[in-house]
C-alpha cells in the first residue's frame, strides 16, 4: 500500500534567492497524459500546506508555489528538508503538512497508511555530481564531464586526500542514500575498487563531508567544496555545471529500477535500505481530526497539469507518466483524472 501525509511551514512570500535555470540536459520524457493548470477552486481559499523534499524548496518555492497561488487563489506554504527526515515528524505528528512531495518510495512509505493510502508518482530526479567551476579540480572535472576522460577518473579525483566532497546524510535524506548506493554500484560497473570507492565516502572521517540538504549546494557555490551530490534538477536550475552519471548508477532511469534494488547499505541505526528510483511522488495528507483542504488536493492536481509538467521537463527532471500506487480508489477524483490509472 502506498500512502503519505503531508507538513510544512514555509511562508509563500519567502522565495528562495538563488540563481535560476542554468545550462544543462535532461532526460528523454514520456509525454504527457494531463489536462491545463487547474481554475480556481471554488468557494473561499484554503492552504496547500505543502512538505518537500529538500532539493525541491526552489522549485516549489519559485516556480510552483506562486503560479499555483495565482491560478487558484489558495493559500501556499512550504516546508523543505531531507525527505526521511520530514517523514519521521510527519509518522510522529511533529510536521502536519496536507501535501507531502518526497523523492524516493521510501518517505511515503513511512506517513502510510495513517495520513494516506495513495500517492502519485510523476517524474524522476537522477544523481549527478556537482562540481566547483573554479575550484583546483575544476579543469579534470570539467574534461571528464565533456566525456574526455573516462568517468571512472572522476571517483579516482574523488578519493583524492584533498578533494574536498560534499554530499547529504543517509539518515535523513533519499539523496544521501542513494549517494552512497551509487558509489556502491560503481564498484560492480564502473570497475572502482573498493578501496577507492571507500576513501570517496570519506572513510574514517565521512562525517566531515554531511551537510543538510538545503545547505549543500550553497556552500559549493560558496566555494568551500570542491564538488558535491546533487540532483540534475538542482544542478540546471543552480547554473552548477556537473558530471552526469551512467543511468546504471544515477537511480534515475525506470529501466534500471532493478538494478537499483540490488544496492543496500545500512545506517547508522542498524536499518538496512534498498536502493529504488530516486522518483518524485505526491500525497495529500489527512486524518479524521485533521482533515485535508481543497487546496490540498488542488496543489497536487497543479503538480500533475501540462504547464507544470512542460516546466519540469525544462528544469531537468525526467517525466514519468503519472501513475496512482497504492489504493487509486481512495485518490480524490480530479486526481484520478490526471493520471493513467484512471
Amino acid at each position: 500500500m502506498r500512502i503519505h501525509q503531508s507538513m510544512t511551514v514555509v511562508a509563500v512570500t519567502a522565495v528562495v534567492a538563488l540563481i535560476g535555470v542554468g545550462c544543462g540536459s535532461s532526460s528523454s520524457t514520456v509525454s504527457p497524459t494531463v489536462s491545463a493548470t487547474p481554475t480556481a477552486t471554488p468557494g473561499a481559499p484554503t492552504l496547500a500546506n505543502v512538505a518537500s523534499a529538500g532539493s525541491l524548496q526552489l522549485l516549489m518555492d519559485k516556480y510552483i508555489g506562486p503560479p499555483f497561488i495565482t491560478a487558484t487563489g489558495d493559500e501556499y506554504q512550504n516546508q523543505s528538508a531531507g525527505s526521511v527526515g520530514l517523514a519521521e515528524e510527519i509518522a510522529a505528528g511533529a510536521l502536519t503538512p496536507n501535501v507531502f512531495v518526497p523523492i524516493g518510495s521510501a518517505p511515503m512509505a513511512l506517513v502510510e497508511p495513517a495520513f494516506t493510502t495513495w500517492a502519485v508518482q510523476f517524474a524522476a530526479s537522477p544523481l549527478v555530481v556537482a562540481y566547483n567551476p573554479n575550484g583546483p579540480y575544476a579543469s579534470q572535472l570539467k574534461k571528464i564531464a565533456a566525456g574526455k576522460t573516462p568517468i571512472s577518473d572522476l571517483f579516482t579525483l574523488m578519493a583524492t586526500p584533498d578533494f574536498k566532497l560534499g554530499r547529504t546524510d543517509p539518515a535523513t535524506d533519499s539523496q544521501g542514500q542513494g549517494f552512497v548506493m551509487m558509489v556502491q554500484l560503481a564498484e560492480q560497473y564502473l570497475g572502482v575498487s573498493a578501496t577507492t570507492a571507500s576513501a570517496v565516502l570519506g572513510g574514517s572521517d565521512a562525517s566531515s563531508q554531511i551537510f543538510s540538504e538545503t545547505a549543500l549546494e550553497p556552500t559549493l557555490q560558496a566555494g568551500e567544496l570542491d564538488a558535491a551530490s546533487a540532483y540534475l534538477p538542482q544542478a540546471v536550475q543552480l547554473g552548477l555545471p556537473y558530471v552526469a552519471l551512467p543511468d546504471q548508477i544515477n537511480f534515475g532511469d525506470p529501466a534500471d529500477a532493478s538494478i537499483y534494488e540490488g544496492a543496500s547499505m545500512t545506517l547508522s541505526t542498524g536499518k538496512v535500505v534498498h536502493g529504488s528510483l530516486l522518483d518524485l511522488e505526491a500525497s495529500v495528507l489527512g486524518t479524521t481530526s485533521n482533515p485535508a483542504t481543497p487546496a490540498a488536493t488542488a496543489f497536487v492536481e497543479f503538480l500533475l497539469s501540462s504547464s507544470t509538467r512542460d516546466l519540469l521537463k525544462k528544469l531537468g527532471y525526467t517525466l514519468l507518466p503519472p501513475t496512482l500506487l497504492g489504493n487509486a480508489a481512495a485518490a480524490p477524483q480530479g486526481i484520478r483524472n490526471l493520471t493513467t490509472s484512471s
